[in-house]
């Protein structure tokens, strides 16, 4: 959903980290992104209501969606 609404790719949504979501301004920021640029896409209302279920029901810590323990 946070792919499709916020025009990512993957390689992007895998390293979001909890501090890139404003969630005041309804913005994504994405580092080092194609051509090692940073930018700012917009995030949904309704993604950030879904991300926030996400976050209390798994408590990442740094990266927003973290793999499996190794």
């Amino acid at each position: 959903m946070l792919i499709y609404s916020a025009g990512l790719r993957i390689s992007e949504t895998i390293n979001l980290k909890i501090k890139d979501i404003d969630s005041v301004r309804m913005q994504i920021r994405i580092e080092r992104s194609k051509g090692r640029k940073d930018r700012y896409t917009l995030l949904s209302q309704t993604a950030l209501l879904v991300l926030r279920e996400y976050y209390s029901h798994y408590k990442p810590v740094m990266n927003l969606f973290e793999g499996q323990e190794k």
